[in-house]
């Protein structure tokens, strides 16, 4: 049987460590088990740069019901967890991000990525019937993290390993130049 632990988290938990958070919408419709479950199954890959991922629910979530481990993942439930999901009891931290739908109280599917000095670098928010993209997030991170350590910037669709460019009119040039 699986045991399961509910812990305070706080910021300094994540210090010196990129962090993605994702506000998760609602108690579970259709897409919300599908990004946590997907988050979680490629948690490694982010944790391998640096990089912890957890999911904010809002404090009225009827999430016990769906880690019970009689509510498998074929049928919604979220099975074993690999990131922590965190309780915005008084939505003020979906509030302070801008992503409550105040006439709802509930928040829209915003994701954030805050690097390993506590700024945020990156915020998309989208509407509830569409779900967020794992590998871009990490692909994002990844930019980041690049940029962080080289001084270059990362054109449209970089990944690792790909060119990158110098931020001043030469650099710019040179890499526009050849592609």
């Amino acid at each position: 049987s699986r045991r399961r632990t509910i812990q305070r988290h706080q910021a300094l938990d994540y210090k010196g460590k990129y962090l993605v958070s994702s506000s998760i919408p609602f108690d579970f419709t259709f897409v919300c088990p599908h990004e946590i479950i997907a988050f979680s199954d490629h948690v490694e890959e982010f944790r391998k740069i640096n990089c912890e991922v957890v999911a904010l629910l809002d404090g009225q979530s009827l999430l016990p019901s769906r880690l019970d481990q009689h509510f498998p993942e074929k049928e919604g439930g979220l099975g074993n967890m690999n990131i922590p999901l965190l309780a915005d009891k008084t939505c003020k931290i979906f509030r302070d991000y801008g992503v409550l739908k105040e006439d709802e109280g509930i928040p829209f599917r915003g994701l954030f990525i805050i690097d390993d000095k506590g700024r945020l670098r990156q915020m998309t928010i989208n509407d509830l019937p569409v779900g967020r993209s794992v590998d871009e997030t990490l692909r994002l991170v990844q930019a980041f993290q690049y940029t962080d350590k080289h001084g270059e910037v990362c054109p449209a669709n970089w990944k690792p390993g790909g060119d990158t460019m110098k931020p001043d009119p030469k650099g710019s040039k040179d890499y526009f130049s050849k592609h």
